[in-house]
This record gives C-alpha cells, structure tokens and sequence, in this order.
C-alpha cells in the first residue's frame, strides 16, 4: 500500500488518468544507448517474441508422452483434460503476469524473477517453499531429461537394428552406457558460466524440439491415413482387456501428470516478461503472447495426443518416437531421436543454470574473499575461464543427477511425478495467492471462493498424480535390476 502512494505522489496521481497508463520519459545510459525506467538496457521483446519464448520452452519431451496419456483416458477425457489444462495454464499465466509489477502496473517496481514476485507480494517463508518447490522440480527435470535423451540414444542404434535384422530380432539396448556419455557431455557444457554463453545452444535446442515434434505428428497421422491403427474408446484403455482395475486407475493419474508435465513453464514466465518492452504495459503484452503461445501449443498438442492415439490405439507407447510402433522410414526414426538428444542438451542446462546460478551467487555472497569460489583462471588464450568452485560443484550435480537416472530409469512415471509436483505449486496457488493479495480480493467473497476452490481442485489433481507416479516407480522397480535396464 505505501509503495502504491508513492507512486502515486512520485506520478502526480493513482498512475493513470481516464484508464491510461502513466509512463515515464525515456532514460539514456552514459553511452547513450536508451535505458529502462529500472537503469537497465533498453527491453524490445514483443508479443511475438515472447510467445515464441513460451511456445519453446512449452514444446519440448513432454509431447512424446501424449499418445500414451490419451490413451489411457480416451476420446472422451484425453482431450477435454487437454483442453482444461490448456485453460488453466492460460488463466493462473495471466493472473501472474499481472505479478510482474509491484503496484502500478506501468511503473511499479520489477519483479525480475518468479521468487522475486513471491517475495514481494507473499512474504519471505512463502519465498522458501517456493525456492523448494521450484528447485526440486529443476532438479527432477535434469534426472529426466537424461533418462528421455538415452532412450533416445538407444533408440537410433534400435532402429538401424530393425531395419537390418527385421522386426522381431532382439535389438534392445542397455541405457546406462548412454546416461554415462550423456552426463559427461554435460560436465563440459556445465562450466559455461551462464545464459549469455548458452544462446546459441538454446536456439540450436528450440530448432531440434519442433524437428522431432513434427515428425513425431507426420508420422502419427501417415499412418493414420494407411489405416495400420490400433483399437480405441471412448474410455482409452479397457479394463480386463489391456489393464485391470487398479492399473486403469493408476495409470489414468499417472497421465493427469503427464499432461501437467507438457504444459509446464509457469516456473519462467515472469523472466520471459522481463524481456518485454513498454509501453504498453508488459502485463497487457503478456498476456496476449500467453494466449498466442498457449492456443498454439494445445493445438500440436491436440495433434500429437488424438493422432498418436488414433495410429497406436490402446497400445500406443509410453514415449511414441522410442516405443517403435514406427519402424520406418528408419532414417527419418534415427534423425528425430538425434534431434530429441541434441534437444535435451540445451534443455538440460536450460533448467540446470537457474540451479547453478543460485548455489554460486549464495557461496560468493557468503565468503566473498575466497578464491576458490571467487577466483577464474583464464585457459585457452584467455578465451575460456576456469573457476575451481564451478568446476567441481557442477560436476558433482551432473553426476548425481545421472547416477539417479541411472537407478530410477522410468520415462512415464518421472514425467508424471515431475508434473505433478511442478503443476499445482508454480502453475496454481502461487500465481493465485499473489493475485488475491495483489488485488486485495476481500477473503470468503465470491472472487475469492472461486480462486481457492480452483487451487484446491488443482491441489488434489497433483497429489493424486504423484502418488499414482510413486506407485508406478514402485511397481516398476519389483522387476529393476540396477544397471541393466534395456529399451
């Protein structure tokens, strides 16, 4: 409320005047080059640049799981649960976009990152949670991406097998010799300092997952089209058919979670607005990239869910480009698995920096004297730098997460359990909670009602979803031998 008066006062009034936004005059740096009310370089993200950033950062090993979610909830419910999904991403994304800004929304104090915005509007426990919440998701992609890039791995050699031996030859493949090379190659990227050194990884990553998430939809709806389908329903997977009763339930959330899974990337909204320029506000400028970017991404997902459904039926495989129900063209099976690998590099260290970043920028903040988290020794004609701290601590991330990988190697109910955890926290409840106390919605209204009743609602969705995951990774580890897994 004080921030609000001040700046009002600072502006001459409440921030607007007959319902448009006061901004303030543009600012120059010593340079000359134009700055932002906040001293920082001038933003030029746009709504389609910023959409772009969503449709990325949404697309990605989620959609290989989507054939197998609708399958196991079926014409009727796959798609309406997509639909649902897509609309609550889209409203509690809106309702934190709104977050961005402490008070007015033209010229209120930034909120740079997503705990940022926790931290201003929530209070510093509420900070906490969310770190934990956020981190262990982080943490939890790393173990899953490098399960999904070794499957895929493996799954090249598979293909080249099939096409010379025929299908019913034996050509599974141990996955902890593609873990291992996987984790090694992210040692070396891991020591790049931040995000500004990784641009050209990022791009190179977004371009892979539309590849093979095209290609994964062509080859769903050609055989669609040659009419080689499996069975469906209305209800997907069939009790005393294809499951019993108690998998028909497990299975069905495990999906819930999966789906959660491919619509998350609420964790970076506010870090994509903070690209956005203005004016006009960059809430109203999100927003529209939300709806651009989320209506885009249910759409291929609508076609990556239905078609792989429609070509695979109830059978249809827990990751569609690895589960072999496509055989051939094999070149083009081998070219969409090494485009997932490529994909998971960036991706991984996409989600791994924010980790990195927080742990160093703690240990510096804590002794800030020491050279071995502070020092950088220049290597390669002072093109590369070497910090001792970086060196080691991020090694050591990268080997626990594989080794991790290594003994929960379980595509469906990681994705499941990391959507679930991820879905209901960051997606939900804080973007709401922000909103009430940003709007001041008086407790017990019919606004407020409704917006808890929602966070309830989503609240159950994720916990069922993660029991169901933990329940599938239990069962699927009564079979486990450690370090022989095959795909």
């Amino acid at each position: 409320m004080t921030q609000d008066l001040e700046m009002a006062a600072r502006h001459g009034g409440n921030g607007a005047a007959d319902g448009a936004y006061y901004y303030p005059p543009p600012r120059t740096g010593a340079g000359g080059e134009d700055l932002d009310d906040d001293g920082r370089k001038k933003r030029t993200g746009t709504v389609w640049t910023a959409s772009a950033h969503i449709i990325t950062a949404v697309i990605g090993s989620g959609v290989l799981s989507l054939a197998w979610s609708t399958a196991q909830l079926g014409w009727i419910v796959g798609p309406i649960t997509l639909m649902i999904f897509a609309f609550i991403t889209y409203y509690t994304s809106s309702l934190l976009a709104d977050c961005y800004r402490s008070g007015d929304q033209a010229t209120g104090k930034r909120n740079y990152t997503y705990m940022d915005a926790v931290a201003a509007y929530l209070g510093r426990w509420q900070v906490w949670s969310c770190g934990i919440f956020q981190y262990v998701n982080l943490v939890g992609t790393a173990v899953g991406y490098t399960i999904t890039a070794s499957i895929s791995a493996a799954a090249v050699h598979k293909a080249n097998c099939f096409h010379k031996k025929g299908h019913a030859a034996d050509c599974s493949q141990y996955d902890t010799m593609y873990m291992v090379v996987f984790g090694i190659v992210q040692i070396f990227f891991s020591q790049l300092p931040n995000f500004s050194d990784l641009s050209w990884l990022s791009i190179l990553a977004a371009i892979m997952s539309f590849s093979y998430s095209s290609i994964a939809v062509g080859l769903s709806l050609a055989r669609t089209i040659s009419g080689s389908t499996g069975k469906t329903t209305l209800t997907g997977t069939e009790v005393g058919v294809d499951v019993d009763s108690a998998q028909k339930i497990w299975m069905a959330l495990q999906a819930l979670g999966n789906i959660a899974f491919a619509y998350s990337y609420s964790m970076i909204l506010i870090e994509i607005q903070d690209t956005v320029k203005s004016p006009p506000a960059e809430n109203k400028t999100m927003k529209k990239a939300t709806l651009l970017g989320v209506s885009t991404t249910t759409a291929f997902y609508m076609l990556a869910g239905c078609l792989g459904y429609a070509a695979f039926g109830n059978a249809a495989p827990g990751n569609i480009l690895t589960g072999f129900g496509f055989y051939e063209p094999y070149w083009l099976i081998d070219f969409a698995n090494v485009c997932i690998v490529v994909h998971l590099v960036g991706a991984y260290q996409v989600f791994s920096q924010p980790i990195f970043a927080a742990v160093e920028t703690e240990l510096a903040s804590r002794w800030p004297n020491s050279k071995f988290i502070n020092r950088e020794h220049p290597l390669v004609a002072g093109r590369f730098n070497v910090n001792m701290l970086r060196l080691t601590w991020r090694t050591v991330f990268v080997v626990v997460s594989t080794v991790l990988a290594i003994v929960m190697p379980f595509f469906n109910d990681i994705l499941g359990f990391l959507g679930a955890i991820g879905f209901w926290p960051l997606t939900v409840y804080y973007p709401v909670e922000m909103y009430i106390r940003q709007r001041r919605i008086q407790k017990f209204s019919t606004r407020w009602l409704a917006l808890e009743t929602l966070s309830f609602l989503c609240f159950l969705v994720s916990l069922a979803s993660a029991v169901a995951s933990i329940e599938g990774v239990t069962e699927s580890l009564k079979h486990y031998v450690p370090f022989k897994t095959k795909s």
